[in-house]
């Protein structure tokens, strides 16, 4: 286990990304538990366009805080947080979602999983040991969905594909910076590491009821996005075959 104590702050940099959308009730709360649990990391709040104070109140909490100036949606956000991570050069960074579900604490299970393997990307899932705040019923159905769907398609066992508490290394960043998918990035990030011969895997993580704000997916976009999530990851795993077939031809 990587021991990372606040005192003796590791050798290697660490971004925290934090996209954020009108989430002014709980993002103190988040900066604060971040700077209290990982004070060896630069928090960088992504402010996607809020129409409340979320900037404000980050900037205050004491992060460093990127105002866009209209609502990119949470993958123009998150890719941001990467350009700014690769621009910098940050030796990892890490999504952790501005509404305080991620507990920072499990920072150090991500690490210790990203560094020991090596991995190229590591993935907070709830869905292992089954402890903390789950998911509702009718969202459950469509992660199940999505894990079987894209477990088959990677040929690796995935629990948790919408999880938005992620650690990436180098690669990952440099590939996320100049790449990434837009709406609802979650799943398709996955298909798109897997698509460029990157690694990834999942370690268990306990994860919190939203401290405020509101989910970017409601019950009337539920539809539209497993649709087109579906289609997008199988489009994804056609044009990964295609380019091993050029290449095998060429």
């Amino acid at each position: 286990m990587l021991n990372i104590p606040g005192s003796n702050p590791p050798s290697f940099n660490i971004l925290v990304i934090v996209p954020a959308y009108n989430e002014a009730d709980g993002i103190a709360h988040v900066v604060e538990q971040l700077r209290h649990a990982t004070p060896y990391a630069d928090v960088l709040v992504i402010n996607d366009g809020s129409t409340d104070a979320t900037s404000r109140v980050a900037k205050q909490a004491g992060a460093k805080v990127i105002d866009l100036t209209c609502n990119l949606g949470i993958g123009g956000a998150v890719q941001t947080g990467y350009r700014y991570a690769a621009e910098h050069q940050y030796d990892y960074a890490v999504q952790i979602d501005g509404d305080g579900q991620h507990n920072p604490q499990d920072l150090s299970l991500l690490l210790s999983a990203i560094r020991d393997a090596p991995l190229d990307m590591v993935v907070g899932s709830r869905f292992i040991t089954k402890a903390g705040f789950q998911s509702t019923f009718a969202r459950k159905i469509g992660i199940d969905l999505l894990s079987n769907l894209l477990s088959r398609l990677t040929g690796q066992k995935i629990t948790d594909p919408t999880s938005g508490y992620r650690l990436c290394g180098r690669r990952a960043i440099s590939l996320f910076a100049r790449e990434y998918p837009t709406d609802y990035p979650e799943v398709e990030a996955l298909m798109l590491l897997y698509n460029h011969g990157l690694t990834f895997a999942e370690v268990p993580v306990v994860m919190n009821e939203r401290l405020g704000g509101v989910s970017s997916i409601s019950a009337m976009k539920s539809v539209y996005y497993m649709s087109k999530v579906i289609l997008s990851v199988l489009l994804m795993k056609t044009q990964k075959k295609r380019a091993w077939e050029n290449r095998y031809e060429s």
